[in-house]
């Protein structure tokens, strides 16, 4: 799918499937609501738990955080871009379809090459959850995605990094690890 079309679909609430570093995720635009709530459904997963939002460059995630201070922002940057992600307190306008029932938001710089492509490419961060039925497993392969899903989302070729396990969820307030 060409850029702007990509861009243009998923503005207009269009859900992908798209590799990312331990398997596919489920993706839209973050500040679409109906997106977000489409790609709820489609995964079974209540709005209440949150979601993690993906970008290529720390500035996409502006809008959905608030400021980190200057140590914050080291402490982000030590680990980013890579498979870790932070829970962030949110900016106050942050929308609840994201944060779920939290004052913090999921978000990661990402190192997968092709999801920071998307995120470049697109100029948005991703909504970015694992592309899976809530509590199954997730997809690994362009075919799990359109076994599961079928045409209900579209399925973006590529390649998952081969990591083995999901990326590290770190709260940046507390330091406590929440996913290993």
């Amino acid at each position: 799918m060409k850029t702007r079309a990509l861009q243009h679909f998923l503005r207009s609430g269009g859900v992908i499937a798209y590799p990312t570093e331990s398997c596919f995720g489920l993706g839209c635009d973050p500040s679409n609501r109906l997106a977000v709530q489409r790609l709820l459904r489609i995964k079974g997963r209540p709005q209440r738990k949150g979601l993690i939002v993906i970008a290529s460059r720390f500035p996409q995630l502006k809008p959905y955080i608030a400021p980190p201070s200057a140590a914050q922002q080291q402490q982000l940057f030590s680990r980013w871009p890579g498979p870790h992600t932070w829970l962030v307190p949110t900016a106050d306008n942050c929308p609840a379809w994201l944060k779920g029932r939290h004052t913090s938001l999921a978000v990661r710089v990402t190192a997968h090459k092709y999801a920071a492509q998307l995120c470049r490419s697109t100029r948005m961060a991703l909504v970015s959850t694992s592309a899976n039925h809530n509590g199954r497993v997730p997809a690994k392969t362009t075919r799990d995605c359109y076994r599961l899903f079928g045409h209900s989302v579209k399925v973006l070729p590529g390649r998952t990094g081969g990591a083995s396990k999901p990326s590290t969820i770190q709260d940046l307030l507390t330091g406590k690890i929440l996913r290993p």
